[in-house]
């Protein structure tokens, strides 16, 4: 596959993310429903932090396998450091950044529903642009089918995403569709930009330092969405939009696995 036709896949891929975001414009909704969005939303964001954490752990595993078997030990202490040092920063530097947001608004002022749509797309940026990276060495080694499955994966993958940035701006102001644009290309462009590098070459470590920081930046959103659920006072609605969240993130990814993706 050639460079020119990895990007416009890679492209492709993470411009699917748009589908979900006009959601965020409903207005008139129930409070049942407000939270049933938020808390559907956040159902998904569970699943993602699962799966971006189950793929940055893999190579780190791998290379303790290695070590174990009579290897140098330095390739998994690189990776150990970079996994746990990226998933500090993530959480860590995207709390301070909305703490501060918030801050210019007031003592006691609570993180707004924009601020989470943003630390999302943030996430799902970080998460995208290892996605990104995955369709770039694939189709660079010449594994052109393999990387086609990504990109179908992929899509399909961030058409819901679109949906978990969005679902809390149902609350609020209505965002403006720039904000809107705004955000997918906070959370889609990435995967563009990640097919290019990864097209050039093959770096694992950065994959597990992108992989790292999405976990950490995507468990401060997952923190957040909950909290404003909890205001709605219906543990019950929650908890059932969180499950179906979860279960419908996890039966696309189970679907896309049987295609073989």
């Amino acid at each position: 596959m050639s460079f020119v036709q990895t990007v416009i896949l890679a492209a492709f891929a993470g411009g699917t993310i748009f589908l979900g975001l006009p959601v965020g414009r409903l207005r008139g909704l129930s409070r049942g429903r407000q939270v049933g969005l938020t808390t559907a939303a956040g159902g998904v964001i569970l699943f993602l932090i699962y799966d971006v954490l189950s793929q940055a752990v893999e190579p780190v595993k791998t290379a303790l396998g290695a070590a174990r078997a009579g290897g140098s030990p330095g390739q998994f202490a690189g990776y150990a450091a970079t996994l746990g040092l990226s998933i500090a920063f993530g959480l860590l530097s995207v709390t301070w950044l909305t703490s501060r947001m918030a801050a210019r608004h007031g003592p006691g002022t609570t993180i707004t529903p924009r601020q989470i749509a943003l630390g999302t797309a943030i996430g799902l940026g970080l998460h995208n642009f290892s996605e990104g990276l995955a369709i770039g060495q694939s189709s660079a080694s010449g594994a052109t089918s393999f990387a086609l499955l990504l990109v179908i994966g992929f899509a399909l993958h961030n058409a819901t995403e679109g949906f978990a940035i969005s679902a809390p701006l149902s609350q609020g102001e209505r965002p403006s569709w720039g904000f809107l644009v705004v955000a997918g290309l906070v959370g889609g462009g990435p995967t563009f930009v990640g097919g290019v590098l990864g097209y050039a070459f093959v770096a694992p470590v950065l994959s597990i330092l992108f992989l790292g920081l999405a976990a950490g930046a995507l468990i401060f959103v997952f923190n957040e969405m909950m909290a404003v659920a909890r205001r709605f006072a219906l543990p019950m609605v929650a908890g059932v939009a969180l499950t179906i969240g979860l279960l419908a993130a996890f039966g696309t990814d189970f679907i896309l696995t049987a295609a073989g993706s």
